[in-house]
């Protein structure tokens, strides 16, 4: 999930938001958040041009957490569907608690499964679908 804020797709942060069930007055506000910003360089102090983003969500903004949270939905539930398959086996802490495939911290994810080329395929497969989707 390298640059995980700068590839993010906006279509896919919309569609995310719809299969939640965030109502459409809700989305529009987020994506007009998200989608009429533009950056502007320093030369020499004053500023240069314009550049306007098709793509991206801002470090820094308040907001962006959040949304990072949404759009990581996808991918738990890719990690829960391969679970669920039994192409993934996660890690148990204990012989009776719940198994553990995933630990997400900010825009950081460790995956725990079996060290075998089948689990390990599941990954990728995994990895490249949620890339393909959000960006």
């Amino acid at each position: 999930m390298s640059k995980a804020y700068d590839r993010v797709e906006w279509g896919y942060l919309e569609a995310i938001m719809e299969k939640m069930g965030f109502c459409s007055t809700w989305i529009n506000w987020i994506m007009e958040c998200v989608s009429t910003v533009s950056f502007s360089f320093n030369i020499n102090g004053e500023p240069k041009g314009y550049v306007i983003p098709s793509r991206g969500i801002r470090q820094g903004d308040p907001l962006s957490p959040y949304l990072f949270l949404l759009i990581s939905e996808g991918f738990l539930n890719l990690l829960a569907q391969a679970e669920r398959n039994k192409r993934l086996t996660g890690m148990k802490i204990s012989r009776h608690g719940p198994s553990i495939t995933h630990l997400f911290f900010a825009d950081d994810s460790l995956i725990f499964c079996k060290a075998d080329k089948t689990q390990a395929e599941a990954v990728m497969g995994i990895l490249k679908t949620y890339g393909r989707g959000s960006g």
